[in-house]
């Protein structure tokens, strides 16, 4: 194996407030020394938690990385809405029911009602200042640049919304909760939808992702982590080198050493009967490529050792 593909392979960072995603991706350049470096599934600079970042090759696999879960725990304000739907934006609203106090204008119930509402297959409109592309352009930039811009609704999946804590302190509600959802939720959207079904306006206050898809906050490292490792006169280690990280995305199929070679040079095998996107792997535990079954065919979909290499 080559000094480029032992290098290669994915870190889960813990990512800070205050920073964007592409500033987590520019710090990283730096610390491994190569500007191959490229981030799956973007945060917001005020939330905090699990980014997957991929390091030279682990950035052609970035592309095949779909991680179909996501967990969030997350504060939600009741009683005020935002143009961001969090706490970074413009507030929109300050309202309670009828002006009167929000602990004694909403109770218990109610938002558990609401809560319930907002879980399970639904349709969410996504946040306006959201990453989504519009014509070839963000929905942030066309917020930014002064545009009105009005997302469809889209479906998705809220398998877990738990309210762990309600904090009333007279003028707004604040909500600790947990949610599990599909990729492409918007937790922001939940607030946003949770405060409006409720007539009083909500917005996101804290966000932290725990989770997506296999990745964790167990295996996630700081960034003042990998720095201390790199000022010791080393590279930092990748958290899952490309042969631990396509078996743990997808499922694996054993291949022999030949049909490794086959597969390392873009050649297809026989078709074995598969369902979906498959992780080859070879009797020495190399993950060769990830493959599918076209036609009569098993193509390679993302070769992760090129013969060339």
């Amino acid at each position: 194996m080559t000094d480029s593909l032992a290098s290669s392979g994915l870190v889960v960072v813990d990512k800070p407030a205050g920073m964007t995603s592409h500033d987590v991706v520019g710090r990283l350049r730096r610390l491994y020394s190569t500007k191959k470096v490229g981030h799956a599934g973007t945060l917001d600079p005020m939330a905090t938690g699990v980014l997957v970042v991929g390091i030279e090759r682990g950035t052609k696999f970035l592309a095949h990385l779909v991680a179909s879960t996501k967990s969030y725990d997350a504060t939600i304000r009741l009683g005020q809405a935002t143009t961001t739907d969090d706490a970074e934006g413009e507030v929109l609203t300050e309202r309670s029911r009828s002006c009167a106090d929000m602990g004694e204008a909403l109770a218990d119930a109610e938002i558990y009602a609401g809560v319930d509402k907002l879980t399970g297959d639904i349709m969410q409109r996504p946040t306006a200042v959201s990453a989504i592309k519009i014509d070839g352009k963000r929905a942030h930039e066309r917020v930014r640049d002064g545009e009105s811009v009005e997302i469809p609704a889209r479906p998705v999946t809220v398998s877990r919304f738990t309210v762990h804590d309600i904090r009333r302190n007279g003028e707004f509600i604040d909500l600790d909760v947990t949610v599990d959802c599909s990729s492409g939720t918007y937790i922001r959207a939940l607030a946003r939808d949770l405060g409006g079904d409720l007539g009083v306006g909500g917005h996101l206050t804290a966000l932290r992702r725990t989770a997506v898809g296999p990745f964790s906050l167990d295996g996630a490292r700081t960034l003042e982590d990998l720095a201390t490792e790199a000022d010791s006169g080393t590279t930092p280690a990748v958290t899952l080198p490309l042969d631990a990280a396509l078996p743990a995305c997808y499922p694996t199929l054993e291949v022999t050493a030949e049909e490794g070679a086959a597969l390392a040079m873009g050649k297809w095998l026989e078709p074995r009967g598969l369902t979906g996107t498959h992780a080859a792997v070879t009797p020495d535990g190399r993950a060769i490529a990830l493959v599918k079954e076209q036609g009569k065919r098993l193509a390679t979909v993302f070769v992760a050792h090129p013969s060339t290499l």
